[in-house]
């Protein structure tokens, strides 16, 4: 019986081309950091150090921990300076990403007939801290829900496509893995769910598949399809 329903953000929930929001968010912050970085060094730190938080599984270390051992063992930038730098730039600059998103308004109603029934996770990947993500949910129309949990850097040990990650959701929010459906739609990183016992349900409108491999799923189909399949009287 399913009791918690996990749903990924960026290209699931957040119509988007990852790649071009990668690119755009790298740009805008790089531009914040110049007076303390060179930006193309900036950016190359700032992505190695993600790459190891991303492959930390060390349960005493939160992703943020991670992160700024580091980004700022390797960069030699003082973190008492840099940090409000990064906290004024969620603030103040980050929403101009907004631009480059056409949200689903389906998305609000989504939110509110799964929350009638069961636990409801932002389980996105927490590489960024809970401020950007809370901006990406204020996006969707989404941000005043009272979500059972929002994954974020802060809050996290781990990362995505682990599946020690899931294992942590389900401990937070108290429910068994094989009691939540995880909705994704990327196939490496989402799919790896039903490794631990979770259902899920690959949304296709911007599928991620980056090797091209077969893939199992419980169920499959756009946004639209999960929301028919969430309202119907029997699951």
């Amino acid at each position: 019986m399913i009791k918690a329903v996990l749903f990924d953000l960026d290209g699931t929930l957040l119509p988007m081309d990852t790649d071009l929001f990668l690119q755009e968010y790298l740009k805008l912050l790089s531009q914040t950091t110049a007076p303390y970085i060179e930006p193309e060094h900036f950016v190359s730190e700032l992505m190695a150090a993600t790459f190891k938080m991303i492959a930390n599984r060390e349960p005493d270390k939160t992703n943020e921990a991670v992160f700024i051992h580091e980004f700022f063992s390797a960069t030699g930038l003082d973190p008492a300076i840099m940090m409000p730098v990064f906290e004024k730039f969620y603030q103040t600059d980050f929403c101009r990403l907004a631009e480059f998103f056409n949200p689903d308004p389906l998305v609000p109603t989504i939110i509110e007939s799964t929350m009638g029934k069961y636990k409801v996770v932002i389980a996105t990947n927490p590489v960024f801290p809970e401020i950007a993500i809370k901006e990406r949910l204020r996006w969707l129309g989404i941000d005043s829900f009272a979500f059972a949990l929002i994954t974020a850097y802060e809050n996290m040990h781990f990362c995505k496509p682990h599946v020690e990650y899931y294992l942590e959701i389900a401990e937070k929010i108290e429910v068994k893995p094989e009691e939540c459906l995880m909705v994704g739609n990327d196939v490496d990183e989402d799919l790896v769910a039903g490794k631990i016992g979770m259902q899920t349900f690959l949304v296709d409108t911007y599928l991620i598949n980056r090797t091209n491999r077969d893939y199992v799923t419980n169920y499959q189909g756009s946004l639209k399809d999960f929301y028919t399949f969430i309202t119907a009287e029997e699951k």
